[in-house]
């Protein structure tokens, strides 16, 4: 019986610590492993099915977020919002992507390990405001791009893990652009 009201009495205590972790302090350092698949979690009445997709590419919108520095991201980590980072509904995380600005071509890598965007709409990926910078989209908000799963080299992946940029990417190549341009505007139809 001592136990059990032992038990009883640290129940509080113990949701307390839990609870104040979730507000921050004990934070994910930030690495590659473990990956973190996820299981299917429901936001606003929409069910989101984590899962590995190494085929991943994608056409839609992304947006950025920056306000919530400071916060946990989804895989327990400290956001930064000039870090580049991004944040996905599906994919594992941490997962390495490319994304391509459609207006201009530009591309860069960003390391997902956040959940997100929860909009019902085309919105496929949210940047931080570092990433959304790099990207050359903060001003507009929200831009039409690409984004596909990417292996990048360990010296970007560490660059990466540390909140700066991966090596520069050229600019995607003029009819290539026109392409997804295209199959973007046929999707929305």
């Amino acid at each position: 019986m001592q136990s059990l009201t032992a038990a009883r009495a640290g129940f509080p205590i113990a949701a307390i610590l839990a609870l104040s972790a979730c507000a921050g302090g004990n934070y994910r350092p930030v690495r590659d492993f473990p990956v973190r698949v996820g299981q299917p979690y429901t936001v606003r009445g929409t069910t989101f099915v984590p899962a590995a997709d190494p085929t991943y590419d994608m056409l839609g919108y992304a947006s950025w977020y920056g306000s919530e520095s400071g916060n946990r991201t989804a895989n327990g980590e400290r956001f930064r919002g000039n870090w580049i980072t991004a944040a996905h509904t599906t994919l594992p995380l941490p997962t390495y992507v490319e994304v391509t600005a459609l207006d201009t071509g530009r591309r860069i890598v960003v390391r997902v390990n956040d959940r997100g965007p929860f909009v019902r709409s085309a919105r496929i990926i949210d940047l931080s405001r570092g990433a959304a910078e790099a990207l050359g989209v903060r001003r507009v908000g929200t831009a039409a791009v690409r984004v596909r799963r990417v292996e990048p080299s360990q010296r970007d992946r560490e660059r990466l893990r540390r909140g700066k940029s991966a090596s520069e990417l050229p600019a995607v190549d003029a009819t290539t652009l026109a392409n997804l341009r295209a199959q973007l505007a046929a999707s929305e139809r």
